[in-house]
């Protein structure tokens, strides 16, 4: 579905040109939901935004259902069906929530009942947000999860989330999850890739890929990398929300 060739982004600092993604290539197929982990500062979210189009490789192509899409802008990879939440969700001044559903959803007409189900699938009370406008009245962890609502309300082919438990209460956290396992499940042939520290959100991946200084250091499925990131299968089977990159837990 996605394919990354040789993607290298480098920005100016004051010693010059620095590498934070260095000739990275993957593929993200069809139907799967992928993790990219690693530690703070390896370029994980840069990878993230690079795919949605917020970012422009320095060198490298960018491949979407076999077409190049290395110079497409965010909104034009939009609507070939790449959606995208942000690591801190964009305020809309004026517009309000029951507005930005049907936006995504594509249906102006989309009842506010409809649009309701959306927000109750990331546990939120619907009659108290959807007619609150998404500016910085929410919290982020509000903005959080009407963002991810409307990426549900959109069934992108591909949904890319970056940090989606930055923000998230331990209830929600696991509402959260359950989401992301129903997307899989019944949007038949969409893909969700997510940047993530969080074990929980590692153990329900078909594939993580370790990203570390800015390459990728390695890739496989859930059984083969967690207990290298956790050092004992215990910590697998735990029921808290573990961050695998704090210091003592890598």
């Amino acid at each position: 579905m996605l394919e990354l060739k040789n993607v290298s982004f480098e920005v100016d600092d004051e010693l010059g040109q620095k590498g934070i993604l260095k000739d990275v290539s993957l593929t993200i197929d069809a139907g799967k939901l992928t993790v990219i982990t690693g530690p703070n500062g390896g370029g994980k979210s840069t990878l993230a935004r690079i795919i949605a189009g917020v970012e422009k490789p320095t060198s490298g192509k960018i491949f979407y259902k076999g077409e190049d899409i290395t110079d497409m802008s965010i909104t034009d990879r939009a609507r070939k069906g790449i959606g995208f939440a942000f690591q801190q969700p964009v305020k809309f001044k004026g517009i309000r929530v029951v507005d930005l559903i049907r936006l995504a959803k594509g249906e102006k007409s989309l009842s506010s009942k409809d649009a309701c189900k959306y927000l109750a699938a990331v546990g939120l009370c619907a009659k108290d947000y959807i007619n609150r406008e998404v500016n910085g009245s929410l919290s982020g962890g509000e903005l959080k999860r009407i963002e991810i609502a409307t990426l549900i309300a959109k069934r992108s082919d591909l949904s890319v989330f970056d940090e989606p438990e930055a923000g998230i209460d331990l209830w929600s956290f696991q509402n959260l999850i359950e989401v992301f396992e129903s997307m899989r499940k019944h949007i038949e042939g969409s893909s969700i890739l997510i940047i993530s520290h969080q074990e929980r959100i590692l153990r329900i991946a078909d594939e993580i890929i370790m990203v570390k200084d800015g390459m990728i250091a390695e890739k496989g499925t859930c059984d083969e990398i967690l207990p290298k990131l956790s050092g004992t299968d215990s910590a697998v089977k735990s029921c808290g929300i573990v961050d695998l990159w704090k210091e003592g837990n890598n």
